[in-house]
């Protein structure tokens, strides 16, 4: 058994956040990816999952109007809007053998999620002080393993987010499921689903410099390999008003990931997933929260993973709206999508939200969406899908 605990004795809280991480694991410290693989292991739908070359893919692209071999070889960077899928069905997402190297990751930038109004003000607190955040002890898969930052492709370039290995409650300790923030798979209002988009657990898993990682080996800067999502989903509010004051507390997503290279699921892999808590309880009743994930906007460099702990209070971005969890933390863009945590009454540790919005012009807080029912639906949906 591994865990992750974390004494917040800067707020003097007696309690101790703790991931724990059990199951059957592989160090990544020998060289190579933790399943040792080298070769690509069939698919459940008879494909490859290793190029991501399935019928069903090749279809759906085609139905589209767009060849598989084209968009390999780099028609997925026309982001026409007739070529733009955005509906919820419409996810595609062929594995590009190579693409993501550690070259272009430290290339890849943090989408700016900053929110300068908020209409809602019946439903908001004051501002929370700033709590700075703190580094996460390396090596990150010993002390933080269901955290990992996920890359992907936008319009404006190369883009990071992070991202939480949860549990699949119809495949038990074999999870393939990562939780984020819509604004990481998805446009909104203005366009549609990201592409290219992978998991990489414990990136940079000994905590490195950009300077250091450029003479790494492959396997200190994702241990574990990479993992490409091969679906996506996220709330109808966030498809529909994304990117709007209306859909940030909708701001949610479920990616179900492959191996780029071998057959192990996620959880095998890495020996951990999280439990969601679906129970959305006010900001009053959820006690501590620590939030997890890789800032990437100044000052910092997206490489280090940081964590912050702090009570939450309300936010309100619109009338009508539900309320966001808020909490004091100076983590910034690119921590996206990274989960927040709490201890459950039974005294394990869930997935209780995912940073969403900070505010522009400054860096003291981060707010979360609340998970009640249309959260569980997207869930439930992703897990249904891939029941078989």
């Amino acid at each position: 058994m591994r865990s992750v605990r974390l004494i917040p004795a800067a707020l003097g809280l007696v309690t101790a956040l703790a991931l724990t991480a059990c199951g059957p694991t592989e160090t990544p410290a020998d060289g190579r990816p933790a399943d040792g693989a080298s070769s690509s292991a069939p698919a459940a739908d008879g494909g490859d999952a290793g190029s991501g070359l399935t019928k069903d893919l090749a279809d759906k692209l085609k139905k589209h109007g767009v060849d598989l071999d084209k968009w390999k070889n780099g028609e997925w960077k026309n982001w026409d809007h007739d070529k733009w899928l955005r509906e919820a069905e419409d996810f595609v997402n062929p594995v590009i053998d190579g693409l993501w190297d550690p070259a272009r990751m430290q290339s890849a930038k943090s989408p700016d999620q900053t929110i300068t109004a908020q209409a809602g003000t019946g439903g908001t607190d004051p501002t929370p002080r700033p709590v700075k955040a703190q580094r996460e002890k390396t090596p990150y898969h010993r002390n933080a393993a269901p955290v990992g930052k996920i890359f992907f492709d936008s319009p404006e370039g190369s883009m990071v987010c992070s991202g939480t290995i949860v549990k699949d409650p119809r495949h038990p300790g074999k999870s393939n499921l990562v939780w984020t923030a819509g604004h990481c798979v998805h446009a909104g209002k203005k366009g549609g689903w990201y592409r290219n988009i992978t998991f990489v657990p414990a990136f940079n898993d000994l905590g490195k410099s950009p300077a250091a990682l450029q003479n790494a080996q492959p396997q200190e800067v994702y241990p574990y390999g990479q993992f490409w999502a091969d679906w996506a989903s996220t709330s109808g509010e966030w498809i529909n008003a994304g990117g709007t004051n209306q859909a940030w507390p909708y701001d949610y997503a479920v990616l179900h990931v492959q191996p780029e290279q071998g057959g192990k699921s996620l959880e095998e892999t890495v020996g951990v997933a999280l439990p969601v808590d679906f129970s959305a309880p006010t900001a009053a009743q959820s006690g501590t929260m620590g939030a997890w994930g890789y800032p990437a906007a100044p000052p910092y460099n997206g490489m280090i993973m940081h964590k912050c702990l702090d009570r939450p209070t309300r936010l309100t971005t619109a009338p009508a709206t539900p309320t966001m969890y808020r909490i004091g933390c100076t983590m910034t863009g690119g921590s996206s999508g990274g989960g927040w945590f709490r201890v459950l009454p039974n005294g394990k540790t869930a997935l209780v939200s995912n940073t969403s919005i900070g505010p522009a012009g400054s860096n003291g807080w981060l707010a979360g969406p609340q998970l009640g029912r249309g959260a569980k639906a997207v869930h439930e949906m992703v897990s249904k899908k891939f029941a078989h």
